[in-house]
């Protein structure tokens, strides 16, 4: 990852690190003096984002690993593992917390008190999460410009990007609801209604909790790279005259900013061996230089009718 993007990633993780601690411990000292189920689930929301962006911000540290002998393309991927393991904590402690405190408090429901320290600790967290959010969303679209929101998330190879994002959305929908299930629980005198906004807020929390945990899978597996960049690298190689025809490029994201290549070409057959090796070596020089990305490249002659070629791929 270049150092400018790895510092706009950085900020965004901890803007949403520093926001979700202060709002813990201020929805837990609410949650203390008012009994209120729905900020006590709010607390625990906070504390296990907090912990997310940590982990995310580990994941960052190990990808940065330069390869080595056990992993020849590098550790980039562990950020992908990292980002799994944060939908997974998502789903597993901020959901299901959420809907067991929900469930508690229908069941054995707490006296109402004054809630004003509520909606107090609600206001000043709306704010400070709208301030991490702004930055998200900010970051998000400047790195997917021209596209939709939902067809950035699929495609993006940066899950730190789109986890806090999708966590700050989550963050203020769950003050609404949490805000609301104050307010109701007073007006209409049944303390049982801050139970259900706690069991929403949970399945707020699993929603985005399985939105994430899909992205991340994709990733682990191994996704190839945008269809732009797969389309500039078989133009490049199909516009050599020594190229007959590109059989296939195949690619995966070895990190964020960080592709692996292999491509099948079929060379004239009147090329040497020498001749092949020279342009292998210009046309790997072409393709770095068009994008900065492709940090390994494999190119393999290879006669078009004994080439394997992927089912709805692109043909030369």
């Amino acid at each position: 990852m270049s150092a400018a993007k790895e510092g706009e990633s950085n900020l965004v993780i901890f803007a949403a690190l520093a926001a979700n601690l202060g709002i813990a411990v201020a929805k837990f000292v609410a949650a203390a003096i008012t009994g209120s189920s729905s900020m006590l689930t709010e607390g625990f929301h906070s504390v296990v984002d907090s912990f997310n962006q940590l982990l995310l911000l580990y994941g960052q540290h190990r990808g940065k690993r330069p390869p080595d002998v056990a992993y020849p393309f590098g550790y980039g991927r562990e950020l992908y593992f990292w980002s799994f393991v944060v939908a997974i904590l998502i789903f597993g402690v901020g959901a299901g917390v959420s809907v067991y405190e929900g469930w508690v408090h229908l069941e054995e429901p707490e006296p109402l008190r004054d809630p004003l320290v509520n909606y107090i600790v609600l206001g000043v967290a709306f704010a400070l999460e709208g301030t991490s959010w702004v930055l998200a969303v900010r970051g998000f679209a400047a790195d997917n410009r021209g596209r939709g929101w939902w067809q950035a998330v699929r495609r993006s190879k940066d899950p730190a990007g789109f986890i806090v994002l999708f966590e700050d959305s989550a963050a203020l929908a769950g003050l609404i609801v949490a805000g609301a299930g104050v307010w109701l629980s007073h007006a209409l005198n049944d303390p049982r209604i801050d139970g259900i906004a706690s069991i929403v807020i949970g399945l707020i929390l699993g929603v985005v909790a399985a939105l994430l945990a899909r992205e991340a899978k994709g990733l682990l597996i191994g996704e190839g790279a945008d269809p732009a960049i797969v389309a500039r690298v078989r133009a490049i190689v199909d516009g050599r005259p020594e190229i007959t025809a590109v059989n296939h490029v195949r690619t995966i994201h070895t990190a964020p900013q960080s592709i692996f290549v292999a491509i099948s070409a079929d060379f004239v057959d009147t090329l040497s061996m020498g001749e092949a090796e020279t342009l292998i070596e210009r046309i790997e020089t072409e393709l770095k230089q068009a994008e900065p990305m492709l940090s390994s490249i494999y190119i393999r002659p290879e006669k078009r009718e004994d080439a394997a070629v992927l089912p709805g791929a692109p043909t030369a």
